[in-house]
C-alpha cells in the first residue's frame, strides 16, 4: 500500500508556508487583490456617472461656485474695515455700500447655489442608484442556476438592501459634503495667501499633523467599517435564513439555538461599531485641537504684526475667520467619513457581483426554433459541477419526439442533474445534447425556454393571484385556458373552493393553499405553457394518492405528443411511461418499457419490488 511522500520540512525557508508561498508573497497578493477590487469599484462607479455626466458636471459647478460665493465674506469684511472705514471717515461712504453690496450678493449667491447643488446632487444620485438597483437585479438573474446554488438568498438581498442603502447615504449626502468641504479648504487656502503668506505658512504648519491623524484615521476606520458589514451581511444573512426555514425551526426546536447565534452575530456587530465610534472619538477631537491651537497662533503672531503695522486690522480678523473655517470642513468630512467608509465596502461587493459571469452564455448566433418537435439526444456528454468530480460519466442517449421517459434510480443517482443538462440550467462539460437536431447552446434561449420547461419538487408561488401564477408561462393566455389548464390536471375543483376563486391571492408562496394545492397550480402552470418537452423532477412527491391520479389521469390526456421526461421515487408514477431509464452514478444501466424492467431481475424490477411491499 502505497503512502503519499510527506512535504521535506527542513527545506522551507522560515518565512514560507505550507504551500510553498512566503508570507511576503502573500502580502504582495492582498495588496494587489486590494489595488483589483479598488480599480473594480472605481470602473463601477465611473459607469454610474458616464450616463450622467452632464448632470455631473452642472453639479460640480454648482459645489465651485457656492464656495467661492461662500469663502468671499471674511474678505469682503477685511476690505469694509481697511478701506471702507477710513474712506467713510473721510466723507466718502462708497467704498462701504460697496462692501456691504458685494457682501449681500455673495451671501444670496451663496444660499441659491446651494440649495441648486444640493438639489442637483439629489437627482445625479437618485439616477445613479437606479441605474444601480436595475443592474444588479437584471444581473442576479441572468446568473446561473450554479451561481444562485451557491450564493445564499441573504447575501444577494444584502447586496440589493443595505450596500444599496449605504450606497444612498454616501451619494445623498457624502459626496456633496466631500467635494464642497474640499472645495471650500481649497479656496480658502488660496485667499489666506492672497491676504498674507505668512500666515498662510501657519496653516501649512498645521495641515501636516492635521495629514497624519486623517491618515490614520482613514487607515483604522477602513478595516473597521469593513469588518462592519461583514458582520452586518452574517446577520442579515441569519435572520432570513431562519425566517425562510421558520417551519424547520419550530420542527426541530431551534429557536434558542438560533436565538443563541443571532446574539452572537449582533454582539460583534456591537463591537465592530462601538470600535468605529471610538476611532471617530480620537479623529473629531484631535481635529478641534489642532484648529483651536492654530486659531490661538495666528492671533498671537498677527497681533504682534498689527502692533508693529506690518499687518492691517481688517485683514487679521478675516485671516482669524478663515483659520476658524479652514478646519471646519475637515470635521464635517469625517462625519461623513464613516458612510464613505460603509459604501466603500459595499461598493466592493456590489461590484464583485456584478463581475460574477453567467456560466451558461446565450449563443452569439442563436438558432431559432419556434416549431420544436421534441427530440433529445445525447452524444458523448460528461458533466461536472465546476472543478467537482465526474456526476455524469460519458453518456450517448437517444429520445425520441413525443416519447414519455420515466428516469428511476436511487437518490444521488444523477437523475435531477440528467434533467438540469436539457434544460439548460447547466452547460455540459464536453460532448453536446441536442433538440431537434440542434445543439441546445445554439437555440435562440427564448425558444429554449418556451420548448422545454420543468417543473421542480419545489412548487414556487409568486405573489398575485392564482390565475396569474398559472398564466407565468404564457402570459397572453385567456381566463378559458387558464382554467382549462386547471381541469385538466385536476386543479379546477380545489380552486373553484378558495376564497375568491381563481383571483385568490396566493401570496407569502402560497400559504392560503396546501403544498400538494401549489404542486397542482404549478402543473397547470407548465401545461398551459404547452412545452415540447416536459420535465417533471420528483413533481409529485408533495400530492397526496387521489391527487396523483388525478394528475396521473391529465399527464395521459396532454403528454400524447410530447415529450416527457418524469423523475420520481414513486413507481406508481412510472406505469404511464413508454420507456423506463435506470439511472446508477450517473449511468443508465437499464433502458426498457415498465413491463419488460419489472419481469427481469435488475435494479427496476427490486425497486418495484420494494415498493410494493410498501404498499402491503
Amino acid at each position: 500500500m502505497s503512502t503519499s511522500p510527506q512535504p521535506n520540512k527542513g527545506s522551507r525557508a522560515s518565512g514560507e508556508t505550507s504551500s510553498g508561498v512566503t508570507n511576503e508573497d502573500d502580502v504582495l497578493l492582498s495588496k494587489a487583490q486590494n489595488k483589483s477590487v479598488r480599480s473594480r469599484s472605481f470602473r463601477l462607479l465611473g459607469s454610474l456617472i458616464r450616463p450622467n455626466r452632464r448632470q455631473f458636471i452642472w453639479t460640480i459647478s454648482l459645489v465651485v461656485g457656492s464656495q467661492a460665493a461662500r469663502v468671499a465674506g471674511p474678505a469682503i469684511i477685511a476690505f469694509g474695515i481697511d478701506n471702507a472705514l477710513p474712506s467713510l471717515l473721510d466723507g466718502d461712504p462708497t467704498y462701504l455700500w460697496l462692501a456691504g453690496l458685494t457682501y449681500l450678493i455673495a451671501a444670496v449667491l451663496t444660499a441659491f447655489l446651494t440649495a441648486g447643488y444640493v438639489r442637483a446632487t439629489a437627482l445625479l444620485s437618485q439616477a445613479m442608484l437606479l441605474d444601480l438597483r436595475l443592474r444588479v437585479f437584471r444581473h442576479t438573474q441572468r446568473l446561473s442556476l450554479e451561481f444562485h446554488e451557491k450564493y445564499t438568498s441573504g447575501r444577494i438581498i444584502s447586496r440589493q438592501t443595505s450596500d444599496l442603502e449605504a450606497l444612498r447615504e454616501l451619494l445623498d449626502s457624502g459626496v456633496s459634503s466631500l467635494a464642497s468641504g474640499v472645495m471650500y479648504m481649497l479656496f480658502t487656502a488660496i485667499t489666506i495667501f492672497v491676504l498674507d503668506w505668512r500666515t498662510g505658512l501657519l496653516i501649512l504648519v498645521a495641515a501636516v499633523p492635521m495629514f497624519f491623524l486623517a491618515r490614520w484615521y482613514q487607515k483604522h476606520s477602513q478595516i473597521a467599517f469593513r469588518a462592519s458589514r461583514v458582520v452586518s451581511a452574517r446577520l442579515i444573512v441569519h435572520f432570513i435564513e431562519t425566517m425562510t426555514g421558520i417551519r424547520a425551526v419550530k420542527a426541530f426546536r431551534r429557536e434558542e439555538a438560533n436565538a443563541a447565534k443571532y446574539d452572537e452575530l449582533a454582539e460583534d456587530y456591537r463591537k465592530v461599531t462601538v470600535r468605529s465610534i471610538n476611532l471617530n472619538g480620537v479623529f473629531q477631537p484631535g481635529l478641534v485641537l489642532i484648529g483651536n491651537v492654530t486659531v490661538a497662533v495666528v492671533l498671537l503672531v498677527g497681533g504682534f504684526r498689527v502692533l508693529d503695522g506690518t499687518l492691517a486690522v481688517g485683514a487679521l480678523l478675516a485671516l482669524l475667520l478663515y483659520s476658524k473655517r479652514f478646519f471646519q470642513p475637515v470635521d464635517q468630512m469625517a462625519m461623513f467619513y464613516n458612510s464613505f467608509q460603509s459604501a466603500s465596502a459595499a461598493l466592493e461587493k456590489v461590484s464583485g457581483l456584478l463581475e460574477e459571469v453567467p456560466t451558461v452564455r446565450p449563443p452569439k448566433h442563436p438558432v431559432p426554433l419556434k416549431h420544436p418537435r421534441g427530440a433529445i439526444e445525447f452524444d458523448g456528454v460528461e458533466f461536472r459541477y465546476g472543478d467537482g468530480p465526474l456526476i455524469l460519466p460519458t453518456m450517448d442517449l437517444k429520445i425520441p419526439a413525443g416519447q414519455t421517459i420515466a428516469l428511476v434510480g436511487q437518490t444521488g443517482a444523477g437523475k435531477s442533474t440528467l434533467a438540469k443538462v436539457i434544460a439548460r440550467f447547466y452547460d455540459v462539460s464536453s460532448g453536446s445534447i441536442t433538440l431537434d437536431g440542434v445543439d441546445i447552446r445554439e437555440v435562440d434561449p427564448r425558444d429554449l425556454r418556451r420548448a422545454v420547461v420543468m417543473v421542480t419538487q419545489e412548487a414556487f408561488l409568486f405573489s398575485g393571484s392564482v390565475a396569474d401564477n398559472i398564466a407565468l408561462g404564457k402570459p397572453e393566455a385567456s381566463r378559458e385556458e387558464i382554467e382549462q389548464a386547471a381541469r385538466s390536471v385536476g386543479a379546477d375543483t380545489f380552486i373553484r373552493s378558495l376564497p375568491e376563486g381563481y383571483d385568490t391571492d396566493v401570496n407569502k408562496r402560497g400559504g392560503r393553499v396546501s403544498s400538494g394545492q401549489r404542486q397542482l397550480i404549478s402543473f397547470a402552470r407548465a401545461f398551459l405553457a404547452n412545452p415540447a418537452v416536459l420535465i417533471l423532477d420528483e413533481a409529485t412527491s408533495s400530492l397526496d394518492i387521489p391527487s396523483e391520479r388525478l394528475v396521473q389521469e391529465g399527464l395521459q390526456k396532454l403528454l400524447g405528443n410530447r415529450t416527457a421526461l418524469i423523475i420520481a421515487h414513486r413507481l406508481s408514477t412510472v406505469a404511464i411511461a413508454d420507456r423506463v431509464l435506470v439511472v446508477h452514478d450517473g449511468e443508465v444501466v437499464e433502458d426498457g418499457t415498465p413491463a419488460e424492467l419489472i419481469g427481469g431481475d435488475g435494479r427496476f424490477a427490486t425497486l418495484h419490488a420494494a415498493w410494493q411491499e410498501t404498499l402491503v
